[in-house]
Order: C-alpha cells, then structure tokens, then sequence
C-alpha cells in the first residue's frame, strides 16, 4: 500500500474516532467485520499515534489557527491537522512539504471548498513557527490560494444562476 494510501486509512480511523469514545483498535475490529477492511501497520500506528496524543495535537492546532476554536472546525479539517502535524514532527515522511500537499489533497478530497485552504494555512504557521522554510510549502500555499479563488468564483457563478432562474420563474 501506497504510503498516501495508509495516510488516507488512518485518516478515516482518527475521522470516525471523533465521533465514538472507542480505541481505535476496537474502530479497526469494526471495520475488519463490518467493511471486510485490511489496515496496514503504517496507518495503524499513525492513527494510534494520533489518538494517543490528542491533548498535544490540539493545543498545537489551537496556537496556530488565528481565532479559530477547536469545536469551529469542521471534523475533517481537525483530523487532517492532527495526523500531518504529528507526521511532520514525529514521523519520517521525507520532505515536511511533502506532507503538507498530501494534507491539502486529503481536505480537497473530504472536506468543504474552504477545509484545504484552512489546513494548509495553519500548518504553514505551525512549519514557519519551527523555523523551517519549506518551498513546497509555499507552492502549497499558492496552490491552495488559486483554487480558493476558483471555488469563490464557482459559487459566485452558482448564485447567479440561481438568481437569474428565479427571477425567469416569477416573471
């Protein structure tokens, strides 16, 4: 398995842990039964990793999301915070910018149009807070910026549909 793969189990692992007071061995022998699910040692050890030092994880999240309190998150922007933070300074993943993308990738893929800009937001504070000087990061930030635009833009577009067709349908 990919390790982006084994990023993305231990995301849905951590993600379902936030909804139930279970281990997430007891989260894995769930979907072992119920899903017929393999996971593999790479995610199993992220998201046990993850689960076993929450408090940390959110104090960290807390200090570098400007005005943001933890319980205004949506679910999945918390969640990918929370494993590419503790990938970033306990695993060895190779480039920090590395991680940062596949985090950004994962909120496009689950989370709502503004979660990726978000997650790369705070954790381009958190790597610049270290010291650290990571150009991927900052073409992360880019990225994340031009398609905020984009999506802007695409909801701009949706609403003046919406409002053209309601004005058609009450002439």
């Amino acid at each position: 398995m990919k390790r982006s793969e084994s990023r993305e189990q231990a995301f849905m692992l951590v993600f379902e842990r936030s909804f139930k007071e279970e281990s997430v061995d007891e989260i894995i022998e769930e979907a072992v039964i119920g899903r017929n699910l393999e996971v593999d040692d790479y995610a199993y050890r992220l998201a046990s990793d993850v689960c076993d030092h929450l408090p940390w994880l959110d104090e960290t999240i807390t200090a570098h999301s400007k005005k943001w309190k933890l319980n205004r998150m949506s679910r999945v922007a918390l969640t990918i915070l929370r494993l590419s933070l503790w990938e970033i300074d306990n695993v060895d993943t190779g480039p920090v910018g590395a991680s940062i993308t596949e985090a950004v990738e994962l909120a496009k893929k689950y989370g709502s149009a503004d979660d990726f800009s978000f997650v790369n937001g705070v954790l381009g504070a958190y790597v610049r807070a270290k010291g650290q000087d990571v150009p991927e990061a900052r073409r992360a930030e880019e990225e994340a910026a031009a398609s905020a635009g984009e999506a802007k833009a695409e909801d701009e577009a949706v609403r003046a549909a919406k409002e053209a067709a309601a004005e058609t349908a009450a002439e």
